[in-house]
């Protein structure tokens, strides 16, 4: 047996972390980039400590970090602070990268670019995410959307992962139910792709059964009563284990279709992950159950559903079903919502095929089961 896991340099977690955040960035630079994606009004207090506010008004865009990196080197900033969601953070996270290297994003982007390693390490990061879904806090990648390629694509290197994650459950208490539903099932999602991924290994494994069970028992809490303060830091929690799981044991085909629908239509990350999650299980479980009944990953489907349905005699198909009964409980919007219609699909399976995350999923797919996974999410 042998494998890799690393996470950020450090991770602060519980409510009233954030309170630390000018203190610990104090200790990183003199001068602060700070990239959010929350209004300008709910900005934290960073006291004395000179700091540059960076809008991030959406997913973030190779244009973007072209922006950040030039607006960072005019404020002549040295330490870089994420603030908000996986957009926010991914941003920040590119930005400190690209900010201590030559070149442009699409030299070293996935995909549609380059791929070219980085040089130098970035600069001093510190991720502090506002919602619970995408992990992007102690993850080494940035997903970059590339709209003249109608993708989204990631930035990678292991030397991108934060100097410090802060992760304050309280943060995320006035999240509105139809984000807190969608974050949170893209949470779920990578949770399940990493532990039935072909590079899972025994700490990934670790993390994902604890984010599994935080998640199927807080995730309808936190829903339906956003100051619940216990579901809240359940879902904290899991979103923190899916970034650790996903960073070091990949994912699979729920992420590599969300990466062109997402470059290709307006379209919420967390969404797209919820409404794909109970069709590429089923799909799976499927092929599996044709091509290699021997497979460990089987056995693993039926431990998430046995996990998430509290059933001991639960096989992997009941839990496909307890998904799909919490997509319709959160009421998540069908692809087809998106403008996404039939006709999409060959070019969407094209260009998924391509993805990294493919590279995680327990078997090969074949065009037909590709197929079978969109146009059953439209």
């Amino acid at each position: 047996m042998r494998f890799e896991f690393a996470t950020a340099t450090r991770i602060l977690f519980g409510g009233g972390t954030a309170a630390g955040l000018a203190g610990e960035a104090a200790t990183m630079g003199a001068r602060a980039f700070l990239a959010m994606g929350l209004p300008p009004e709910r900005a934290p207090n960073l006291g004395a400590l000179p700091h540059v506010v960076f809008p991030v008004a959406g997913e973030p865009s190779v244009q973007l970090v072209r922006e950040g990196v030039a607006r960072l080197r005019e404020e002549r900033c040295d330490v870089v602070i994420g603030l908000g969601g996986g957009s926010a953070i991914d941003a920040a996270k590119a930005v400190a990268a690209l900010a201590a290297n030559s070149g442009e994003p699409l030299d070293y982007l996935e995909v549609v670019g380059r791929g070219e390693a980085l040089r130098h390490a970035p600069l001093p990061f510190i991720a502090v995410p506002t919602t619970a879904g995408t992990g992007a806090e102690v993850t080494r990648n940035a997903v970059l959307a590339s709209p003249e390629h109608g993708v989204k694509a990631s930035l990678r290197s292991p030397l991108m992962l934060p100097r410090l994650a802060l992760v304050d459950p309280e943060l995320t208490h006035d999240l509105p139910p139809a984000l807190t539903a969608s974050t949170g099932l893209d949470a779920l999602t990578q949770l399940i792709e990493p532990f039935v991924s072909v590079r899972a290994n025994p700490v990934t494994d670790a993390v994902c059964l604890e984010g599994m069970r935080r998640a199927a028992r807080s995730l309808s809490r936190a829903y339906l009563d956003g100051l619940d303060g216990r579901a809240r830091e359940d879902m904290s929690l899991a979103s923190l284990f899916g970034g650790m799981a996903l960073a070091n044991a990949g994912l699979g085909a729920v992420h590599g279709f969300a990466a062109p629908i997402g470059g290709a239509f307006d379209a919420p990350h967390g969404a797209v992950c919820a409404c794909l999650l109970p069709r590429v299980m089923e799909v799976n479980i499927a092929a599996l159950r044709a091509r290699s009944r021997r497979s460990p990953a089987l056995e693993r489907y039926r431990h998430v559903a046995r996990l998430l349905t509290g059933r001991r005699d639960a096989e992997p198909e009941d839990g496909v079903q307890w998904v799909e009964s919490l997509v319709r409980e959160l009421e998540i919007p069908t692809l087809d919502s998106y403008g996404i219609r039939t006709e999409h699909i060959p070019e969407l399976i094209e260009k998924a095929s391509k993805a990294s995350s493919m590279k995680g999923n327990p078997i090969p797919l074949t065009r037909d089961e590709l197929y079978l996974i969109l146009s059953g999410a439209l």
